[in-house]
C-alpha cells in the first residue's frame, strides 16, 4: 500500500479547510439579506463586508405581517469561523422568537435570556432589533450594544435611541424602547462598529463625525445609494490600510 507523502497529506488538509470555509460562507449568506427592499412608502438597503472569509456580523429584514416590517442587525465579538458559528447560534435563536410582533425591547430581553442558557466563554453579540410601520411612518427599535442609529434628514443628521448591554453577556439585562416618527425623505442608518472604527494608514479612525457628514451629504439619495456612497467614502479614507473588522450597515428610507 502506498503511504501518503507529507505534501499530499497537507494538500488534503487544505482541501478540507477550503471546503469547510466555502460551506461556512454559504451559511453566512443565509444570515445576511443583501437584496434591497422597495415597497410602497419605504426602501430598505444593506451593506455587508466581512474582513475575513467569514465573519460575525449578520442582518436581515422581513415582513412580520402586512403592516409591520421587522429587521435586525448584529455583531458577534471576534472574527472568522468561531465568530460566524456564534452568529449562527444568535440568528437561529433570534429567528425563533421574532415572529409574534413582540416589542423590540422584549425580543432583545428574551434573546439575552436564551443566549445566557447556552453560555460560551468570551462570546456575546451586539444586536439591534426593530419594526417599521409604514401606515404611520413609525419606527420602533431597541439596542443591545451596537452604535446608536443615525437619523438622516435635510435638516441634519444625529444619533437616536440608547446603547444597551450586549446580548448573552449579563443576566436579566433590560433594553430601552425607542420610537421615531419619520417624514418623507428621511432615513435611518443602522451600522456595526466596523464602520466608525475603520482606520487609515496613520491609524486614525473614520469616526462618528465623518459618518454624520457622509450621511448628510447623500441624504437625498435612495437608500441603496446612501450606502454605496458611504462605502466609497470609507474606501477613500482607508486606502492602503488593512481592514480589521467586519462592516455591516442598513438604511431604512421613507419615500
Amino acid at each position: 500500500m502506498t503511504r501518503p507523502t507529507p505534501n499530499s497529506a497537507l494538500k488534503g488538509i487544505e482541501q478540507v479547510r477550503s471546503y469547510e470555509l466555502e460551506e461556512a460562507r454559504h451559511i453566512q449568506n443565509a444570515m445576511v439579506a443583501l437584496e434591497p427592499l422597495i415597497a410602497p412608502g419605504v426602501e430598505f438597503a444593506t451593506l455587508f463586508r466581512p474582513v475575513l472569509e467569514v465573519g460575525g456580523d449578520f442582518l436581515d429584514y422581513f415582513w412580520l405581517d402586512e403592516e409591520h416590517l421587522g429587521f435586525y442587525i448584529g455583531d458577534v465579538v471576534g472574527k472568522g469561523l468561531p465568530a460566524a458559528m456564534y452568529a449562527a447560534l444568535t440568528v437561529g435563536t433570534l429567528r425563533g422568537i421574532n415572529k409574534g410582533g413582540e416589542p423590540p425591547e422584549n425580543v432583545l430581553a428574551l434573546l439575552n435570556s436564551r443566549l445566557r442558557m447556552r453560555l460560551m466563554p468570551g462570546r456575546y453579540a451586539a444586536v439591534q432589533y426593530g419594526a417599521y410601520v409604514p401606515a404611520g411612518r413609525n419606527l420602533y427599535f431597541a439596542n443591545a450594544g451596537l452604535p446608536r442609529p443615525v437619523l438622516i434628514s435635510a435638516g441634519g443628521c444625529r444619533e437616536v435611541g440608547e446603547g444597551g448591554l450586549p446580548s448573552g453577556l449579563f443576566p436579566q439585562a433590560r433594553y430601552e424602547p425607542c420610537t421615531v416618527t419619520l417624514h418623507p425623505g428621511e432615513s435611518v442608518l443602522f451600522a456595526t462598529d466596523g464602520i466608525t472604527e475603520a482606520r487609515n494608514t496613520t491609524d486614525e479612525e473614520f469616526g462618528l463625525e465623518r459618518l454624520l457628514e457622509s450621511c448628510f451629504t447623500y441624504h437625498a439619495a435612495p437608500a441603496a445609494s446612501i450606502l454605496v456612497n458611504i462605502a466609497e467614502e470609507l474606501d477613500r479614507f482607508t486606502a492602503g490600510a488593512r481592514p480589521h473588522d467586519d462592516m455591516t450597515a442598513a438604511v431604512l428610507k421613507v419615500v
